[in-house]
């Protein structure tokens, strides 16, 4: 209460001279240039947003009818004299490395999309070889044993429903997209039945909601293999995607090594849009695995996927729409697999699709015995990370960078004021000893 009573002290004896203060265009100068400062917090913002609204929930339209009426004007004086020359100087440094920025991320790309096309996978369309071969079954094998020599896998999901567990992990490779892991087991759910649900692009229409369009244009019925085309809806601030998709499924008794990769299909056109993506890679197992209820019987069915893909938007955004949307994609994939469940005990006939995934390979010798080491529960490798570690390291680190942002902006906006104003009016101490306690305080926090 005594500082209350200091600090309305202080206000009451000064409104003169914080009034004299405002009256003067340096200050006026000064605030804008604080502001400009803050232009990259706000693209930050506004792409937040544009980002949220895209996955906007259905009360939000609601908030959208009040504020109709509310049409408030930003009036901005632009600077000038030493305000111009210093805001010239302190976004042209950013502008250069958000640049740099741009440019080394298309760069990633461009490698990534180079590393996936290997010489030595080239495919031949028209059925005189499979669009995806031995070596895409030998890389989907190293990818379930851990030995793919890739970087460790940090756990970011860990979630459960009375019929189905989920959990997923996240690796950051030197090039190319983030690489996702997940494991799910489904309750009362056989092999068989995942492996045709996957498949059937005929039903995912019925439950995936950004499935526009799909097409099968080849097949072999000797190896089952495909080649699909996919047009998917992306949020309103995206193009949609177009993806050319090679396929095949192999067995060995009741595991199903389902590989699917972006393939290149020059007799199909590109367009703007929708925008192809070349690089993509989805590939999963299925086996069943005994039910969590304890009885000892074979009655749930695991999925073990690994999935990247480049969608064309930067990677850190792309994360951050991952993060927000996986749990909703799997619970609608849960909904889907019941819905399929009661139309094959209906007696439905099978797609044509569906019909193709009972075309199976059999996986070769040395592979299934590599199969029977890797049935362990792979969590508890070595390569993989829980979350309630490793990722709160990161998180730490991450919030060390974003306290030294706002710290460099705020020291900033601090020089750009003591600068700005007229001497004496304003100790240049007490700013600069404000910006470092805030400073101190974003630092902690």
């Amino acid at each position: 209460m005594l500082n209350w009573a200091l600090a309305m002290d202080f206000v009451s004896g000064n409104k003169g001279g914080m009034y004299q203060v405002f009256q003067k265009e340096a200050v006026v100068d000064t605030l804008v240039d604080v502001v400009m400062c803050l232009v990259p917090v706000w693209l930050a913002v506004m792409i937040g947003l544009v980002v949220g609204w895209a996955w906007k929930p259905k009360w939000a339209s609601l908030l959208v009818v009040g504020l109709r009426s509310l049409r408030p004007q930003l009036l901005l004086s632009a600077p000038h004299g030493f305000s111009a020359a210093l805001t010239a100087f302190m976004g042209f440094p950013l502008l250069k490395k958000l640049w740099t920025s741009f440019r080394a991320w298309e760069s990633e790309r461009e490698e990534a999309f180079d590393h996936q096309l290997n010489p030595e996978e080239d495919i031949t369309h028209g059925g005189k070889e499979p669009v995806v071969t031995n070596g895409d079954l030998e890389h989907l094998c190293r990818l379930l044993e851990v030995k793919d020599g890739g970087p460790v896998w940090h756990q970011v999901m860990d979630r459960a429903t009375p019929t189905m567990s989920y959990q997923a992990w996240r690796r950051d490779p030197k090039v190319g997209p983030p690489q996702y892991r997940s494991r799910t087991v489904y309750e009362d759910v056989t092999p068989e039945l995942l492996r045709d649900f996957f498949w059937d692009d005929e039903f995912r229409a019925k439950w995936d909601d950004m499935q526009l369009y799909s097409k099968t244009l080849e097949e072999c019925p000797q190896t089952g293999s495909m080649i699909v085309h996919w047009i998917k809806k992306f949020p309103a601030f995206c193009s949609d995607r177009e993806y050319v998709i090679g396929r095949r499924i192999w067995e060995s008794g009741r595991t199903y090594l389902c590989v699917t990769k972006g393939v290149p299909y020059p007799s199909l056109p590109r367009h703007n849009k929708p925008r192809r993506v070349d690089l993509y890679y989805s590939s999963w197992s299925i086996r069943a695995v005994e039910s969590r209820n304890g009885d000892g019987q074979l009655s749930a069915c695991e999925v073990v996927l690994f999935h990247h893909e480049d969608m064309g938007i930067p990677w850190e955004i792309a994360k951050l729409g991952v993060r927000q949307g996986m749990w909703g994609a799997v619970r609608n994939i849960e909904r889907g697999i019941c819905a399929y469940k009661v139309e094959r005990h209906s007696g439905a006939s099978l797609s044509r699709c569906a019909f193709m995934a009972r075309i199976n390979s059999k996986v070769p010798t040395d592979l299934s015995r590599a199969l029977g080491l890797s049935s362990k529960d792979t969590e508890d490798s070595q390569d993989i990370i829980s979350y309630s570690k490793e990722t709160e390291g990161g998180n730490v680190k991450s919030k060390t960078r974003q306290g030294n942002g706002w710290k460099f902006i705020l020291i900033g906006g601090a020089m750009a004021l003591a600068c700005g104003l007229d001497r004496g009016i304003v100790s240049k101490a007490v700013i600069f000893g404000v910006a470092r306690k805030l400073g101190n305080i974003r630092k902690r926090q």
